[in-house]
């Protein structure tokens, strides 16, 4: 059976990429077309005549930008058979905070008109599939939980997880894009504020040269690093912080779906995060309001991680069951 996968630059959609793997080794033919073009009209055009050339049996869409794939349920039944719509964030809320009411509006409408096209949902964790459960009108439509984890594979290349260094060595850790929504000014406050740590930012963005410029010295840039690569700046780090601030999307951010956080929770750090909701206890997750990042932080400078046991991490292995399930049931 082939399976199409689609988003717009799938190369760096980790969660395509993923699915990918699991669906290969349960013996499904995968195709993943690839676009030269970031150009959201070039990319549909060219997406859907990738679908009228492979002719796949499924076609996994991964949401965000919504609008580019509009079209494609139209070509159900002449061009492939069934649909499963990937919700992976909610794009209406994103639109709204940058764009206002109306943006949200129109994102969410082909965010409904997709899921009342597809034949089954996948998801990355509860509050987003009552989201999109609120778009069906029959209520029948599967819709199937599959966690942002990472995989096993994901550690350092040496054991650098239990360095005893001095907390004025061992650095606060960030990782991801240099941006706003990811709490990059937050990040930066905390360096001045706290002038006595080490802060190491582990990533790159377009405008990361502008919240840099007046970086102060106790905060190093690494730039953007292979991924393996990254195991081993948090193997390094004495805390790993998710600043964002508290805001619509705040709700739809959990444990279940940000990746960095279950990658450093996995490999055994303390997790200082805010501008997310916890969906399950974690060790060593503390969640605190923005305005309460530095006290937290020195509150925990100075403790240990608790142990981890084997229950408490969580591996994109362990989605396996539930995405042969989804498949099967097509």
């Amino acid at each position: 059976m082939k399976v199409l996968l689609l988003a717009n630059q799938p190369a760096s959609t980790i969660r395509l990429q993923l699915f990918r793997e699991t669906l290969l080794e349960l013996g499904y033919e995968v195709v993943v077309p690839t676009f030269s073009s970031r150009n959201w009209l070039t990319i549909s055009r060219d997406a859907k005549r990738a679908i009228m050339k492979e002719q796949p049996d499924i076609i996994h869409l991964f949401n965000v930008p919504d609008i580019l794939y509009r079209k494609i349920p139209s070509l159900k039944k002449s061009h492939f058979n069934t649909l499963v719509y990937d919700y992976r964030s909610p794009w209406g809320v994103e639109y709204q905070m940058n764009f206002g009411r109306l943006a949200r509006w129109t994102a969410e409408y082909f965010e409904r008109h997709l899921a009342l096209c597809a034949d089954a949902i996948t998801t990355v964790n509860t509050p987003l599939s009552i989201k999109v459960q609120s778009y069906l009108d029959d209520g029948i439509t599967p819709i199937s939980i599959i966690p942002n984890y990472p995989k096993k594979s994901f550690s350092p290349l040496r054991d650098s997880t239990n360095s005893k260094d001095n907390i004025c060595s061992q650095p606060i850790l960030f990782v991801g894009r240099v941006c706003t929504q990811e709490g990059i000014q937050n990040f930066i406050r905390l360096s001045r504020e706290l002038p006595e740590l080490n802060f190491w930012l582990v990533g790159d963005g377009p405008f990361s040269w502008w919240y840099l410029k007046n970086k102060p010295g106790n905060l190093t840039h690494f730039g953007w690093q292979p991924h393996e690569k990254v195991a081993e700046f948090i193997g390094k780090s004495k805390i790993c912080l998710i600043p964002r601030e508290e805001n619509p999307l705040t709700s739809y951010s959990t444990d279940k779906s940000v990746w960095k956080l279950n990658e450093y929770l996995n490999l055994g750090k303390i997790v200082i995060a805010s501008g997310i909701s916890p969906e399950e206890p974690r060790k060593n997750l503390i969640v605190v309001k923005k305005d309460f990042l530095k006290e937290t932080i020195l509150s925990y400078a100075e403790k240990e991680p608790e142990p981890l046991e084997s229950k408490d991490l969580r591996f994109w292995e362990d989605n396996t069951t539930q995405i042969k399930k989804v498949y099967e049931k097509l």
